[in-house]
């Protein structure tokens, strides 16, 4: 299970690159190290996640990353919604129904183990969301979406996100095409080429430094 994934400061993946963003996200890798980790009641880390309107326009927000359901964290480990469980789960299905997100990341953590792809770009985490309210207001909330783990993800752990290819990301982010089967089938389908090739990558060597 994915708990921990990084970026490095190339913001190539839209919205990313827009200027208020690009600032965001500055901000937000030199006080985080460019490291996401999961939101706690006390260590309240929000994380970078994409979503876009009904008319396709696309945002950065700050989100807590774990669902809260009822307004509040759930209660149970919900900062990863299996695949298999986004069609059936009473807490999954309605956010994959209409609430789906994107977690731009440059590598992922898996049992110690630094994940990235071969030349280094940016990838696109599927992700759901729903929305918290809070004393300061609205508050986006997410987990990332995780599907069987092949090649060498495999040889570490059974699941990996699921890493999507960027001609599949309107149609996830997109709110009017509903979160079903088809989508789902798609989604799979598209992710298997990057989801092979996902390597081990050494943080200190130059492989990581995209």
């Amino acid at each position: 299970m994915c708990a921990t994934y990084g970026l490095q400061p190339f913001f190539d993946l839209p919205p990313m690159d827009e200027r208020e963003n690009r600032r965001l996200l500055e901000q937000w890798m030199d006080e985080r190290g460019g490291t996401a980790k999961i939101t706690g009641a006390k260590a309240r880390n929000l994380n970078p996640l994409i979503t876009a309107d009904e008319d396709g326009h696309r945002e950065l927000d700050l989100a807590w990353w774990w669902i809260h359901v009822g307004g509040a964290p759930a209660k149970f480990s919900a900062f990863n919604a299996r695949d298999d469980k986004l069609l059936s789960s009473r807490v999954w299905k309605g956010p994959f129904k209409q609430h789906r997100a994107l977690a731009a990341a440059s590598w992922y953590i898996e049992k110690g183990k630094r994940f990235a792809l071969p030349d280094g770009e940016t990838f696109g985490i599927a992700s759901i969301t729903t929305t918290a309210q809070t004393d300061a207001g609205d508050m986006l909330t997410y987990a990332l979406v995780t599907r069987d783990a092949v090649e060498q993800a495999a040889t570490v752990h059974p699941r990996m996100p699921l890493i999507l290819p960027r001609d599949l990301h309107d149609d996830w982010l997109d709110p009017t095409i509903p979160g079903d089967g088809e989508l789902l089938a798609e989604a799979l389908s598209a992710s298997e080429e990057l989801s092979r090739s996902v390597r081990i990558v050494h943080p200190d060597s130059s492989d990581a430094l995209f």
